[in-house]
């Protein structure tokens, strides 16, 4: 049986130190997110570095929302202080000197963690609302919104749905322009259910967004093979909406997979170093037109246009040989020739014109 083991280190100063007392008391209550935020946050403070929510989110494979809870986690324990402006965006984040949770005073450091996003936005509960508030809801502000929702959604909406227009315009404070492009924007993605619509505009409340131009930019943000399209373009900008229109015909209207489109983009980019967009669109056009649709039909295109070049080649090699071995000449006069030319020429004797001559 194994007995005790000693531990020695040899460790420079590039190292980060971590409380016997968070070991100890704190760490066997803390999950895996947790644990590992706040041993991250403690070696961007001893290097003094700077980090934001994105950028540990990016780090360990976490949502915002996970960093966020784990922050707060921690603020709860008294191991950080959580800093905010005046709209309660977080702004900065405190190390607190640990000390034993039997002890309560606990002195504060220097902030080393600024310029984080802003905290989650809260978001108010949705109302128990009652037949009449519905019924002047309907009869008022909502009038236009529901006969929109009803042409979405192509059907009659049930007084359940109804609360979650009534809820998203009333409480979460959205346009009408907002709501509209929410309700596009579920039915483009062909989600009919209407709690799946109040999640989406919850969040989009969260991460405090309030048109549509923004909610367009959190959905491509969000949209993997997007990203993935334009960076295989050399792009590496926020994809505006003009961008994303070409890659939505690409993926919709065209109907290519990934994968006929990294291929697109991988010669457009060894073709190429400007108006990529239109030169890929170009080739994916073309390929649209010969029925495209695997790797296959491209390789067969490929040898089918190597075919033609390789016999086109030929025949123009044919043509030259010919005319040097039957001293063709390869210039030919047109049909309208010097003026000169016209004339017949004369043949004269210039022995009898000599004699001639000599005799007179």
């Amino acid at each position: 049986m194994m007995g005790r083991v000693s531990i020695s280190h040899s460790l420079g100063e590039d190292s980060t130190n971590v409380s016997n007392i968070f070991i100890d008391e704190y760490m066997q209550d803390a999950n895996d997110a947790q644990i590992k935020i706040y041993l991250y946050l403690l070696r961007m403070m001893s290097a003094n570095l700077s980090t934001s929510v994105s950028a540990l989110a990016d780090k360990f494979n976490h949502t915002e929302k996970d960093v966020i809870r784990s922050l707060k986690y921690w603020e709860k324990k008294g191991l950080i202080s959580l800093e905010y402006d005046a709209s309660q965006n977080l702004t900065g984040i405190h190390m607190e000197d640990i000390t034993s949770q039997k002890n309560t005073v606990r002195k504060k450091e220097n902030t080393v963690l600024r310029a984080l996003p802003p905290v989650t936005q809260a978001v108010p509960e949705k109302p128990n609302y009652s037949v009449a508030m519905l019924r002047s809801f309907k009869q008022s502000d909502g009038q236009g919104l529901l006969f929109i929702a009803e042409q979405y959604f192509g059907r009659t909406l049930n007084p359940t749905e109804i609360s979650t227009i009534y809820y998203i315009h009333d409480e979460l404070k959205f346009s009408d322009e907002l709501l509209d492009y929410l309700m596009q924007y579920c039915v483009d993605n062909h989600k009919t259910d209407f709690r799946y619509m109040e999640k989406v505009a919850i969040n989009w409340s969260q991460e405090g967004i309030t048109t549509p131009k923004q909610a367009r930019a959190e959905n491509y943000r969000h949209d993997s093979d997007i990203l993935t399209i334009m960076k295989a373009l050399g792009m590496e900008n926020n994809p505006t909406d003009k961008e994303v229109s070409y890659i939505n015909k690409w993926r919709g209207e065209l109907g290519f997979t990934m994968e006929i489109i990294l291929e697109a983009c991988d010669r457009t980019v060894l073709a190429t170093q400007k108006n990529r967009l239109r030169y890929c669109d170009g080739i994916l056009k073309s390929w649209h037109e010969s029925k495209v649709i695997t790797r296959e039909d491209i390789a067969r295109l490929d040898a089918s246009f190597t075919a033609d070049l390789k016999q086109k080649r030929s025949k123009a090699s044919n043509s030259i040989d010919n005319k040097e071995r039957y001293g063709e000449s390869s210039i030919r006069l047109g049909a309208n020739q010097n003026r000169f030319n016209q004339f017949q020429q004369n043949t004269y004797d210039f022995a009898e014109l000599e004699k001639r001559l000599l005799d007179n």
